[in-house]
């Protein structure tokens, strides 16, 4: 995907999460809120980093985004369309993260590397605040993970990651 088809992808998929929250809200307005200006340099250091001689260029961007919004995600982490970054500060992504549709981040998110292994997440997944995701896992389709959760191990698609180390609870 293009990189401004990306972005117009993510600030989409902000909308719908703003729209379920019950409170809509404007495109124009929508630039202006938290997170915004994160997601957009954090999509333009990674489609920078994709070519070889713009390198330097991504990893000033990376810098600037940890200045100005608080977060360091690594410029060759992948997101398919949809990611939100609802509030940035304090989120930190590794660079071999490989994460799929619909991914809602919210403040404080570590989503880390363990021995050279990185998570990889699947499609519509919401990461709560301070929710740490560490390691060699793989979390499936349609998961939620509350609030200060760790995830050392697994979530299958479909469940609720929630404790400290996560434990997935299926929706009853």
């Amino acid at each position: 995907m293009k990189l401004m088809e990306l972005i117009k992808a993510d600030m989409k998929q902000k909308q719908r999460v703003f729209e379920a929250d019950g409170a809509p809200v404007s495109t124009l307005r929508l630039f202006v809120v938290d997170g915004t200006g994160a997601n957009i340099v954090f999509r333009l250091s990674n489609w920078l980093a994709m070519r070889s001689i713009t390198k330097p260029l991504a990893l000033i961007c990376q810098a600037l985004n940890k200045w100005f919004n608080g977060c360091v995600i690594g410029v060759n982490a992948t997101f398919d369309e949809g990611l939100v970054l609802m509030h940035p500060m304090g989120v930190v992504i590794n660079s071999k993260v490989r994460g799929g549709k619909n991914i809602v981040i919210e403040s404080g998110v570590v989503i880390g590397d363990e021995k050279g292994h990185s998570p990889v997440l699947g499609n519509n997944i919401f990461i709560g605040a301070g929710a740490k995701i560490i390691g060699n896992v793989t979390i499936g389709d349609n998961v939620k993970i509350g609030a200060n959760a760790v995830v050392v191990k697994d979530l299958p698609a479909n469940c609720t990651g929630l404790g400290i180390p996560a434990k997935p609870r299926m929706p009853s």
